[in-house]
């Protein structure tokens, strides 16, 4: 009788277990541009090596799932991150500093903005530990995977619309994608940015990169 209770007792704790992973995990879509071009050839991208590509912004629009057991479905947040070296194969472990901005959904609650805080600055690795300015402001992010076409406006400071990188956007005939993105996606594209921006404050820096292939459309999934 005793071993029979320690086996209900150890299914019991396992189940339990089992529920609380599943209702952390977190699922969405996520975009990503910098002020380098991610897909191009080797000879161009070494051209922009510590001239360009020394800022970024990396947007994730959570459909479902919590963050240290907040809800976050439908939120949407921003990290805009300024480095002093180029982002590149190393991704955010390249610079030797940077400092970020974030921006969150302005329909997050008190505790939900919080949380997207935390989610962002954990899932933004080392852009993450520099957090110099936190905004609230209104979010719309869209992201088609069929067509990998995407939109993202955040407040009046950043500006993405992408499209899915072709031929036509070859110019060496070697274009790969050559950085890799910046943190973790389960499926993932790089893509031209036909409008990308930001013009916040903070980061003592604005920039525009129109009609740039400096960008990575994606999926996310973490537990």
């Amino acid at each position: 009788m005793q071993k029979n209770l320690f086996v209900v007792a150890a299914l019991v704790t396992a189940a339990i277990a089992s529920s609380f992973a599943a209702a952390d995990e977190i699922s969405g879509k996520y975009m990503e541009a910098r002020t380098c071009q991610v897909y191009t050839g080797p000879c161009f991208a070494n051209a922009e090596v510590n001239l360009t590509g020394k800022d970024a912004l990396m947007a994730w629009n959570i459909e479902d799932g919590k963050h240290a057991g907040v809800n976050l479905a439908g939120l949407s947040v921003v990290m805009v991150v300024a480095a002093s070296d180029t982002f590149g194969f190393e991704g955010v472990n390249d610079p030797k500093s940077m400092k970020s901005a974030i921006l969150v959904d302005d329909k997050a609650t008190g505790e939900q903005k919080e949380a997207l805080v935390a989610f962002a600055k954990e899932h933004a690795g080392k852009a993450g530990k520099n957090v110099v300015r936190v905004d609230s402001a209104p979010i719309s992010m869209s992201l088609d995977t069929g067509s990998l076409t995407g939109k993202l406006h955040a407040g009046k400071s950043v500006k993405l619309v992408t499209r899915k990188a072709k031929k036509g956007d070859c110019i060496c005939m070697n274009e790969i994608e050559y950085y890799p993105p910046l943190t973790q996606v389960t499926n993932f594209a790089a893509g031209v940015a036909t409008e990308g921006e930001f013009t916040g404050k903070g980061l003592g820096t604005t920039w525009s990169v129109p009609q740039s292939r400096s960008a990575y459309m994606g999926t996310f999934t973490f537990e």
